[in-house]
Protein backbone atom coordinates (compact mmCIF):
# COMPACT_ATOMS: atom_id res chain seq x y z
CA UNK A 1 0.00 0.00 0.00
CA UNK A 2 1.01 3.63 -0.48
CA UNK A 3 0.83 6.17 2.32
CA UNK A 4 0.80 9.08 -0.09
CA UNK A 5 -2.38 11.05 -0.68
CA UNK A 6 -3.87 9.46 -3.84
CA UNK A 7 -3.87 11.70 -6.90
CA UNK A 8 -7.63 11.21 -7.18
CA UNK A 9 -8.14 12.58 -3.65
CA UNK A 10 -5.68 15.46 -3.84
CA UNK A 11 -8.05 18.04 -5.45
CA UNK A 12 -10.84 17.57 -2.90
CA UNK A 13 -8.32 17.43 -0.05
CA UNK A 14 -6.71 20.65 -1.24
CA UNK A 15 -10.12 22.30 -1.48
CA UNK A 16 -10.96 21.27 2.09
CA UNK A 17 -7.54 22.47 3.27
CA UNK A 18 -8.15 25.87 1.69
CA UNK A 19 -11.64 26.05 3.21
CA UNK A 20 -10.20 25.28 6.64
CA UNK A 21 -7.25 27.69 6.55
CA UNK A 22 -8.94 30.56 4.75
CA UNK A 23 -12.41 30.48 6.30
CA UNK A 24 -12.87 28.17 9.29
CA UNK A 25 -9.66 28.91 11.21
CA UNK A 26 -10.03 32.71 10.95
CA UNK A 27 -13.63 32.35 12.18
CA UNK A 28 -12.70 30.48 15.38
CA UNK A 29 -12.77 33.48 17.76
CA UNK A 30 -16.38 34.19 16.80
CA UNK A 31 -17.44 30.54 16.61
CA UNK A 32 -16.13 29.88 20.13
CA UNK A 33 -18.50 32.48 21.58
CA UNK A 34 -21.49 30.27 20.81
CA UNK A 35 -23.80 33.28 20.53
CA UNK A 36 -26.22 34.30 17.79
CA UNK A 37 -23.44 35.76 15.66
CA UNK A 38 -21.56 32.48 15.94
CA UNK A 39 -24.62 30.51 14.82
CA UNK A 40 -25.13 32.83 11.85
CA UNK A 41 -21.48 32.45 10.86
CA UNK A 42 -21.67 28.66 11.14
CA UNK A 43 -24.76 28.62 8.93
CA UNK A 44 -22.93 30.72 6.36
CA UNK A 45 -19.91 28.39 6.39
CA UNK A 46 -22.25 25.44 5.86
CA UNK A 47 -23.93 27.22 2.97
CA UNK A 48 -20.56 27.81 1.36
CA UNK A 49 -19.48 24.21 1.91
CA UNK A 50 -22.64 22.94 0.19
CA UNK A 51 -22.24 25.36 -2.70
CA UNK A 52 -18.65 24.25 -3.27
CA UNK A 53 -19.31 20.51 -3.10
CA UNK A 54 -17.55 20.03 0.23
CA UNK A 55 -20.57 19.03 2.31
CA UNK A 56 -20.72 15.70 4.22
CA UNK A 57 -17.98 14.18 2.09
CA UNK A 58 -17.75 10.97 4.09
CA UNK A 59 -21.49 10.22 4.04
CA UNK A 60 -22.80 7.78 1.42
CA UNK A 61 -24.34 9.38 -1.65
CA UNK A 62 -27.68 7.70 -0.99
CA UNK A 63 -27.86 9.71 2.23
CA UNK A 64 -27.11 12.97 0.48
CA UNK A 65 -23.38 13.00 1.20
CA UNK A 66 -20.26 13.20 -0.91
CA UNK A 67 -19.85 9.43 -1.08
CA UNK A 68 -16.08 9.35 -0.59
CA UNK A 69 -14.77 5.83 0.02
CA UNK A 70 -13.54 5.21 3.55
CA UNK A 71 -9.81 5.41 2.82
CA UNK A 72 -10.20 8.49 0.62
CA UNK A 73 -12.18 10.25 3.33
CA UNK A 74 -9.47 9.43 5.87
CA UNK A 75 -7.07 11.69 3.96
CA UNK A 76 -9.67 14.47 3.78
CA UNK A 77 -10.47 14.12 7.48
CA UNK A 78 -6.82 14.81 8.24
CA UNK A 79 -6.98 18.40 6.99
CA UNK A 80 -10.52 18.88 8.23
CA UNK A 81 -9.17 18.21 11.72
CA UNK A 82 -7.09 21.39 11.77
CA UNK A 83 -9.93 23.10 13.64
CA UNK A 84 -12.42 21.84 16.20
CA UNK A 85 -15.09 23.48 14.02
CA UNK A 86 -14.15 21.66 10.83
CA UNK A 87 -16.68 18.88 11.30
CA UNK A 88 -19.47 21.32 12.11
CA UNK A 89 -18.77 23.56 9.14
CA UNK A 90 -18.40 20.71 6.64
CA UNK A 91 -21.31 18.57 7.81
CA UNK A 92 -19.36 15.53 9.02
CA UNK A 93 -19.91 15.88 12.76
CA UNK A 94 -22.80 13.40 12.47
CA UNK A 95 -20.88 10.77 10.50
CA UNK A 96 -20.56 8.11 13.21
CA UNK A 97 -24.23 8.40 14.15
CA UNK A 98 -25.38 8.63 10.54
CA UNK A 99 -23.55 5.45 9.56
CA UNK A 100 -24.91 3.70 12.66
CA UNK A 101 -28.47 4.63 11.70
CA UNK A 102 -27.83 3.83 8.05
CA UNK A 103 -27.00 0.27 9.06
CA UNK A 104 -29.54 -0.38 11.80
CA UNK A 105 -32.42 2.10 11.65
CA UNK A 106 -35.92 1.10 10.62
CA UNK A 107 -37.68 2.95 7.82
CA UNK A 108 -39.51 5.15 10.31
CA UNK A 109 -36.30 5.89 12.23
CA UNK A 110 -34.51 6.77 9.01
CA UNK A 111 -37.19 9.25 8.03
CA UNK A 112 -37.42 10.85 11.47
CA UNK A 113 -33.73 11.00 12.39
CA UNK A 114 -31.32 10.01 9.62
CA UNK A 115 -32.39 12.27 6.76
CA UNK A 116 -32.41 15.51 8.81
CA UNK A 117 -29.18 14.41 10.50
CA UNK A 118 -27.22 14.38 7.25
CA UNK A 119 -28.71 17.74 6.29
CA UNK A 120 -27.49 19.11 9.66
CA UNK A 121 -31.04 20.12 10.53
CA UNK A 122 -30.73 18.27 13.84
CA UNK A 123 -27.91 17.24 16.18
CA UNK A 124 -27.41 13.69 17.51
CA UNK A 125 -26.11 12.63 20.91
CA UNK A 126 -24.86 9.31 22.26
CA UNK A 127 -25.20 8.15 25.87
CA UNK A 128 -22.96 5.40 27.18
CA UNK A 129 -20.83 6.73 30.06
CA UNK A 130 -22.28 6.88 33.57
CA UNK A 131 -21.07 8.76 36.67
CA UNK A 132 -19.53 6.50 39.27
CA UNK A 133 -19.09 3.65 36.79
CA UNK A 134 -15.76 2.73 35.21
CA UNK A 135 -16.23 3.46 31.52
CA UNK A 136 -13.43 1.04 30.71
CA UNK A 137 -15.81 -1.77 31.73
CA UNK A 138 -19.20 -0.91 30.20
CA UNK A 139 -20.69 -4.22 31.38
CA UNK A 140 -21.15 -2.41 34.72
CA UNK A 141 -23.59 0.14 33.28
CA UNK A 142 -26.70 0.41 35.44
CA UNK A 143 -29.12 2.41 33.27
CA UNK A 144 -31.87 -0.05 32.40
CA UNK A 145 -34.95 -0.26 30.20
CA UNK A 146 -37.91 -2.54 30.71
CA UNK A 147 -40.63 -3.26 28.15
CA UNK A 148 -44.05 -2.34 29.55
CA UNK A 149 -47.22 -2.28 27.45
CA UNK A 150 -45.39 -1.66 24.20
CA UNK A 151 -43.08 1.01 25.61
CA UNK A 152 -39.49 1.04 26.81
CA UNK A 153 -39.30 2.57 30.27
CA UNK A 154 -35.78 3.86 30.92
CA UNK A 155 -34.35 4.58 34.36
CA UNK A 156 -30.82 5.76 35.06
CA UNK A 157 -28.25 8.50 34.71
CA UNK A 158 -25.67 9.23 32.00
CA UNK A 159 -23.02 11.88 31.63
CA UNK A 160 -20.65 13.19 28.95
CA UNK A 161 -23.58 12.96 26.57
CA UNK A 162 -22.06 15.36 24.07
CA UNK A 163 -24.45 17.89 22.48
CA UNK A 164 -27.42 16.66 24.52
CA UNK A 165 -28.28 20.30 25.19
CA UNK A 166 -29.00 20.87 21.49
CA UNK A 167 -29.66 17.34 20.18
CA UNK A 168 -33.00 16.16 18.82
CA UNK A 169 -32.45 12.68 20.21
CA UNK A 170 -30.02 10.53 22.20
CA UNK A 171 -28.98 6.98 21.41
CA UNK A 172 -28.99 5.39 24.86
CA UNK A 173 -27.10 2.22 25.69
CA UNK A 174 -28.95 0.47 28.50
CA UNK A 175 -29.54 -2.95 30.00
CA UNK A 176 -32.64 -4.59 28.54
CA UNK A 177 -32.04 -8.26 29.35
CA UNK A 178 -32.55 -10.12 32.64
CA UNK A 179 -29.87 -11.06 35.15
CA UNK A 180 -27.91 -14.10 34.07
CA UNK A 181 -27.71 -12.98 30.44
CA UNK A 182 -24.08 -12.94 29.22
CA UNK A 183 -22.90 -9.34 29.80
CA UNK A 184 -22.16 -8.56 26.16
CA UNK A 185 -25.67 -9.67 25.16
CA UNK A 186 -27.52 -7.82 27.91
CA UNK A 187 -27.55 -4.29 26.50
CA UNK A 188 -29.45 -2.58 23.71
CA UNK A 189 -29.53 0.80 21.95
CA UNK A 190 -32.70 2.86 22.22
CA UNK A 191 -33.43 6.16 20.45
CA UNK A 192 -34.82 8.74 22.86
CA UNK A 193 -36.06 12.14 21.65
CA UNK A 194 -34.68 14.77 24.02
CA UNK A 195 -38.11 16.35 24.54
CA UNK A 196 -39.46 13.12 26.06
CA UNK A 197 -40.89 13.62 29.58
CA UNK A 198 -38.41 12.43 32.21
CA UNK A 199 -35.37 13.25 30.05
CA UNK A 200 -33.71 15.89 32.24
CA UNK A 201 -30.37 17.61 31.66
CA UNK A 202 -28.86 18.11 35.11
CA UNK A 203 -25.82 20.11 34.06
CA UNK A 204 -23.17 20.68 31.44
CA UNK A 205 -19.72 19.51 32.51
CA UNK A 206 -16.92 21.76 31.19
CA UNK A 207 -13.78 19.86 30.19
CA UNK A 208 -10.63 21.64 31.42
CA UNK A 209 -12.66 24.83 31.37
CA UNK A 210 -13.98 24.37 27.83
CA UNK A 211 -17.72 24.17 27.29
CA UNK A 212 -18.56 21.65 24.61
CA UNK A 213 -22.03 20.47 25.52
CA UNK A 214 -20.92 17.47 27.61
CA UNK A 215 -24.08 16.92 29.62
CA UNK A 216 -25.22 14.86 32.58
CA UNK A 217 -28.73 13.53 31.95
CA UNK A 218 -31.23 11.80 34.23
CA UNK A 219 -33.70 9.28 32.77
CA UNK A 220 -36.62 9.32 35.17
CA UNK A 221 -39.24 6.86 33.93
CA UNK A 222 -38.59 7.93 30.34
CA UNK A 223 -41.10 6.21 28.05
CA UNK A 224 -40.57 5.69 24.32
CA UNK A 225 -42.31 3.32 21.88
CA UNK A 226 -41.01 -0.23 21.54
CA UNK A 227 -40.07 0.51 17.91
CA UNK A 228 -37.44 3.02 19.12
CA UNK A 229 -35.13 0.06 19.68
CA UNK A 230 -32.16 0.44 17.32
CA UNK A 231 -31.11 -2.82 15.74
CA UNK A 232 -31.64 -6.22 17.37
CA UNK A 233 -32.39 -6.47 21.05
CA UNK A 234 -29.26 -7.27 23.08
CA UNK A 235 -27.08 -6.02 20.23
CA UNK A 236 -25.86 -2.89 21.99
CA UNK A 237 -22.21 -3.88 22.34
CA UNK A 238 -21.95 -4.90 18.69
CA UNK A 239 -23.42 -1.59 17.54
CA UNK A 240 -21.20 0.38 19.91
CA UNK A 241 -18.06 -1.39 18.70
CA UNK A 242 -18.98 -0.82 15.06
CA UNK A 243 -19.54 2.85 15.82
CA UNK A 244 -16.34 3.34 17.81
CA UNK A 245 -13.85 1.39 15.64
CA UNK A 246 -13.84 3.47 12.44
CA UNK A 247 -14.65 6.51 14.59
CA UNK A 248 -11.28 6.18 16.29
CA UNK A 249 -9.60 6.25 12.87
CA UNK A 250 -11.39 9.53 12.15
CA UNK A 251 -10.40 10.92 15.56
CA UNK A 252 -6.75 10.06 15.02
CA UNK A 253 -6.66 11.60 11.55
CA UNK A 254 -8.14 14.79 13.00
CA UNK A 255 -5.48 14.63 15.71
CA UNK A 256 -2.94 14.65 12.89
CA UNK A 257 -4.55 17.74 11.37
CA UNK A 258 -4.30 19.51 14.73
CA UNK A 259 -0.68 18.39 15.09
CA UNK A 260 0.15 19.69 11.61
CA UNK A 261 -1.30 23.07 12.53
CA UNK A 262 0.66 23.20 15.80
CA UNK A 263 3.83 22.14 13.96
CA UNK A 264 3.28 24.93 11.40
CA UNK A 265 2.82 27.50 14.15
CA UNK A 266 5.91 26.28 15.98
CA UNK A 267 8.20 26.32 12.93
CA UNK A 268 6.95 29.73 11.83
CA UNK A 269 7.60 31.10 15.32
CA UNK A 270 11.15 29.75 15.28
CA UNK A 271 11.84 31.84 12.19
CA UNK A 272 10.06 34.96 13.44
CA UNK A 273 11.55 35.22 16.93
CA UNK A 274 15.08 36.15 17.97
CA UNK A 275 16.77 35.69 21.33
CA UNK A 276 20.28 36.50 22.46
CA UNK A 277 21.27 37.87 19.09
CA UNK A 278 20.08 35.10 16.77
CA UNK A 279 16.86 33.53 15.45
CA UNK A 280 15.32 30.81 17.58
CA UNK A 281 15.58 28.30 14.74
CA UNK A 282 19.35 28.26 15.20
CA UNK A 283 19.09 27.14 18.82
CA UNK A 284 19.79 23.43 19.21
CA UNK A 285 17.15 22.94 21.89
CA UNK A 286 14.57 24.44 19.55
CA UNK A 287 15.76 22.15 16.76
CA UNK A 288 15.17 19.24 19.16
CA UNK A 289 11.51 20.30 19.37
CA UNK A 290 11.26 20.18 15.57
CA UNK A 291 12.92 16.77 15.34
CA UNK A 292 10.85 15.19 18.12
CA UNK A 293 7.61 16.58 16.70
CA UNK A 294 8.38 15.46 13.15
CA UNK A 295 9.25 11.99 14.42
CA UNK A 296 6.06 11.63 16.46
CA UNK A 297 3.73 13.08 13.81
CA UNK A 298 5.09 10.91 11.02
CA UNK A 299 5.09 7.77 13.19
CA UNK A 300 1.49 8.32 14.29
CA UNK A 301 0.43 9.14 10.75
CA UNK A 302 1.85 5.92 9.31
CA UNK A 303 0.35 3.85 12.13
CA UNK A 304 -3.05 5.47 11.56
CA UNK A 305 -3.01 4.99 7.79
CA UNK A 306 -2.00 1.36 8.25
CA UNK A 307 -4.96 0.83 10.59
CA UNK A 308 -7.26 2.57 8.09
CA UNK A 309 -5.96 0.29 5.34
CA UNK A 310 -6.83 -2.77 7.44
CA UNK A 311 -10.34 -1.43 8.15
CA UNK A 312 -10.81 -0.65 4.46
CA UNK A 313 -9.90 -4.27 3.69
CA UNK A 314 -12.81 -5.42 5.85
CA UNK A 315 -10.84 -6.36 8.96
CA UNK A 316 -11.54 -5.31 12.55
CA UNK A 317 -7.92 -4.20 13.10
CA UNK A 318 -8.39 -4.07 16.87
CA UNK A 319 -4.67 -4.16 17.65
CA UNK A 320 -3.93 -1.42 15.13
CA UNK A 321 -6.79 0.75 16.36
CA UNK A 322 -5.77 0.28 20.01
CA UNK A 323 -2.23 1.37 19.21
CA UNK A 324 -3.16 4.47 17.23
CA UNK A 325 -5.65 5.71 19.82
CA UNK A 326 -2.83 5.86 22.36
CA UNK A 327 -0.02 6.94 20.04
CA UNK A 328 -1.95 9.68 18.22
CA UNK A 329 -3.43 11.23 21.37
CA UNK A 330 -0.03 11.31 23.08
CA UNK A 331 1.61 12.67 19.95
CA UNK A 332 -0.91 15.51 19.69
CA UNK A 333 -0.44 16.47 23.32
CA UNK A 334 3.35 16.48 22.96
CA UNK A 335 3.46 18.48 19.73
CA UNK A 336 1.10 21.18 21.01
CA UNK A 337 3.03 21.32 24.27
CA UNK A 338 6.27 22.01 22.36
CA UNK A 339 4.55 24.64 20.23
CA UNK A 340 3.39 26.40 23.39
CA UNK A 341 6.90 26.25 24.80
CA UNK A 342 8.31 27.87 21.65
CA UNK A 343 5.70 30.65 21.87
CA UNK A 344 6.53 31.30 25.51
CA UNK A 345 3.97 33.18 27.60
CA UNK A 346 2.02 34.11 24.46
CA UNK A 347 1.32 30.41 23.89
CA UNK A 348 -0.63 30.32 27.16
CA UNK A 349 -3.02 33.04 26.01
CA UNK A 350 -5.89 33.21 23.56
CA UNK A 351 -3.68 35.23 21.20
CA UNK A 352 -2.89 31.89 19.55
CA UNK A 353 -5.18 28.86 19.10
CA UNK A 354 -2.76 26.70 21.08
CA UNK A 355 -4.44 27.04 24.47
CA UNK A 356 -7.73 25.61 23.18
CA UNK A 357 -5.91 22.95 21.16
CA UNK A 358 -3.90 21.88 24.21
CA UNK A 359 -6.95 21.34 26.39
CA UNK A 360 -8.77 19.38 23.69
CA UNK A 361 -5.64 17.29 23.17
CA UNK A 362 -5.42 16.33 26.83
CA UNK A 363 -9.03 15.17 26.82
CA UNK A 364 -8.24 12.97 23.80
CA UNK A 365 -6.27 10.61 26.03
CA UNK A 366 -9.47 9.76 27.93
CA UNK A 367 -12.38 10.05 25.46
CA UNK A 368 -13.23 6.85 23.57
CA UNK A 369 -11.34 4.86 26.18
CA UNK A 370 -8.37 5.89 28.35
CA UNK A 371 -4.83 5.04 27.25
CA UNK A 372 -4.47 2.37 29.90
CA UNK A 373 -7.38 0.30 28.57
CA UNK A 374 -6.13 0.39 24.97
CA UNK A 375 -2.61 -0.53 26.12
CA UNK A 376 -3.84 -3.50 28.12
CA UNK A 377 -6.24 -4.88 25.52
CA UNK A 378 -3.71 -4.45 22.72
CA UNK A 379 -0.96 -6.22 24.64
CA UNK A 380 -3.30 -9.08 25.53
CA UNK A 381 -4.26 -9.60 21.89
CA UNK A 382 -0.63 -9.73 20.83
CA UNK A 383 0.32 -12.09 23.66
CA UNK A 384 -2.51 -14.48 22.75
CA UNK A 385 -0.65 -15.19 19.51
CA UNK A 386 2.39 -16.33 21.45
CA UNK A 387 0.25 -18.35 23.89
CA UNK A 388 -1.08 -20.21 20.83
CA UNK A 389 2.44 -20.99 19.64
CA UNK A 390 2.51 -18.28 16.96
CA UNK A 391 4.26 -14.94 16.80
CA UNK A 392 3.36 -11.41 15.72
CA UNK A 393 4.82 -11.06 12.25
CA UNK A 394 4.79 -7.30 11.63
CA UNK A 395 5.52 -7.52 7.93
CA UNK A 396 2.51 -9.76 7.34
CA UNK A 397 -0.03 -7.62 9.18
Amino acid sequence: MSFEVPASVRPIRDAVHAFMTERVEPAEPVLRRGDEEAEDLLRELRRQARAEGLWALGHPKELGGGGLPFLDYVFVNEVQGRSEFGQLALGTFTLQDSLMLHRYASAAQRERFLAPLVRAEIYPSFAMTEPGISSSDPTQLTTAATLEDGEWVIRGRKWFTTLADRAAYTTVMCRTEPEGTPPHLAFSMILVPTDTPGYTIVRETPVLGLRGGHCEVVYDEVRVPEENLLGPRGHGFVIAQERLGPGRIFHCMRFLGQAQRAFDLMCARLHQRTAFGEPLHRKQLMQQHVFDSYHEIQSARLLTLHAAHRIDAGEQARVEIGVIKVAAARMLHNVIDRAIQVHGAEGLTEDTPLDHMYRHARAGRIFDGPDEVHITTTARRVLREYAAGRNWEFGLR
